[in-house]
């Protein structure tokens, strides 16, 4: 939850100081057409770079007044979740009240952590579908893979955050260092949307049906249920700590402090910056379908995003960072094709990605894909472009960080653009919930698929042929790995 860091030096003396004029008020007095279109249309802000997003969140969490409601698939517990942790509590200080409900796979946060920041009365913990990590011994985890096999793979996969119910986020990233660009050895290109007016009320419609489904079990219910280790730990140290922690500067890269000195300037040129266009939020249900298919079944997310496929007439450019086809993929793909839609999809070669079970359904089915037609683009894990995408990059540079795909969009026909968590693979198709929003403006379209074609020219990516890959400019042992994945049968679960 790594946005939640540049709040927490607004809180503790940093650098930049907050006007603290609420969210609503600031819309109304710096965004002229925001009450004027928020009611028939949706205001939406592509948020490409890692730094502009980060400004975003942070910015919107200062200025929020009531309400923070918080949706990830994944919470960082390095250094930036020690930060998260300490800004989700200075933000429930102030009285806004926090929500945050995330997915119980990749959670690695201390018990005492999560039961003391759930302990304010501000704040409010979940953990969605907890089979695998919070509070879940190593044998019990085996029990339910063993006895509920399908339910312990349906996992959360949503991105959203919604500022009093006003402006919201939604895309690609997660909390953690690397889709910031601000990992020293690896980073995410990804890609978000900000969004007001009418997207933003569905997107707030979404998060509340899944905070009070089943799957979100409170983390108090799930790690003290009798509150006996609730009394044991001393929650005015745990709190001061914190603030103390956060408070040094030493926690912090000199790059935050000269992004929040931007902020001012930002912000504002965001907000200006909106396109008033007709748009839908688009997301599953809580548990994604009813489970009687199986690993199969699909989804809301899937039929809306098939639905938009199929009414494709020229052309189709996805960017997703794996590639493994679901069952009707080839066959919708080929229909396409064969009426003249040209394909083109951006996604991570060997030698950049880090999901090889991914990779190894990919790489079983890449001769398909290139003899239906489709036009295929590997990134470089050393792209031309990286200089581009984090500006900072000459001060990392010695330590060769890798660079990889994480951005899930689409743009249909230069005039229909997705932005999202779907990834083009089965997982997102019938297991995962996922959560995007399709927009229908030119400009729009046109933005994303300028970048997408960047990323996609040779000197960032590799123009893959019957005859061509360059899985040799991976290690040795990663291409030993990915060849052992590919003799298992898991093209259900990528």
């Amino acid at each position: 939850m790594k946005w939640f860091c540049f709040s927490v030096v607004l809180l503790t003396g940093g650098v930049v100081h907050a006007d603290r004029l609420p969210l609503s008020g600031y819309l109304n007095s710096y965004c002229g057409r925001c009450i004027v279109e928020g009611s028939r249309k949706s205001g939406l802000y592509v948020l490409d770079e890692g730094e502009e997003s980060l400004m975003a969140r942070a910015w919107m969490a200062e200025h929020a007044q009531q309400s923070i409601d918080v949706q990830y698939f994944i919470w960082s517990t390095d250094n930036i979740g020690i930060l998260a942790t300490e800004a989700l509590l200075s933000a429930a200080e102030r009285g806004v009240r926090v929500r945050v409900l995330v997915d119980d796979l990749l959670v690695d946060a201390k018990e005492e952590q999560l039961l003391c920041l759930d302990a304010h009365p501000n704040v409010s913990i979940k953990i969605y579908n907890p089979k695998h990590s919070v509070g879940i011994s190593r044998w019990k985890k085996y029990w339910f893979l063993l006895t509920d096999f399908r339910g312990s793979n349906q996992r959360m996969h949503d991105k959203t955050v919604v500022f009093d119910g006003l402006v919201g986020i939604t895309g690609g990233r997660n909390m953690a260092d690397e889709y910031y660009d601000f990992n020293q050895q690896y980073n995410f290109r990804d890609r978000d949307i900000l969004v007001t007016g009418g997207v933003v009320r569905r997107m707030q419609d979404h998060f509340e049906k899944f905070w009070n489904s089943a799957l979100a079990v409170p983390v108090d219910r799930i790690l003290d249920p009798d509150g006996v280790k609730l009394k044991a730990l001393d929650l005015d140290t745990y709190y001061s700590e914190l603030h103390v922690y956060a408070a040094d500067p030493v926690h912090y890269e000199p790059e935050v402090h000269e992004a929040l000195n931007k902020l001012a300037d930002v912000v504002p040129e965001i907000i200006g910056s909106l396109r008033w266009v007709d748009a839908h939020f688009i997301g599953d249900l809580p548990g994604k379908n009813p489970g009687e298919k199986g690993l199969g079944g699909g989804g809301a997310s899937t039929r809306h995003l098939i639905d938009a496929l199929q009414k494709a007439k020229k052309s189709v450019l996805i960017q997703s960072p794996y590639l493994v086809m679901p069952e009707g993929g080839f066959e919708l793909f080929s229909g396409l094709i064969e009426r003249g839609v040209q394909i083109s999809i951006s996604t991570n070669s060997l030698a950049a990605t880090d999901n090889l079970y991914a990779f190894s359904g990919y790489r079983k089915q890449r001769a398909r894909l290139l003899q239906a037609g489709i036009s295929i683009h590997e990134y470089m894990p050393e792209p031309a472009e990286r200089t581009e995408l984090i500006n900072r990059f000459q001060r990392l540079e010695q330590n060769h960080p890798v660079f990889a795909i994480h951005a899930k969009s689409m743009v249909i026909d230069d005039a229909v653009l997705y932005i999202g968590t779907f990834n083009l693979d089965p997982r997102s198709t019938n297991l995962n919930t996922e959560v995007g929003v399709l927009a229908y403006d030119p400009k729009l379209a046109e933005q994303v698929a300028r970048k997408i074609k960047q990323d996609m020219q040779p000197e960032n990516s590799w123009s893959i042929s019957k005859s061509f890959n360059p899985d040799g400019e991976a290690p040795f042992v990663k291409r030993l790995k990915v060849f052992a994945y590919g003799l298992l049968p898991l093209e259900s679960l990528l």
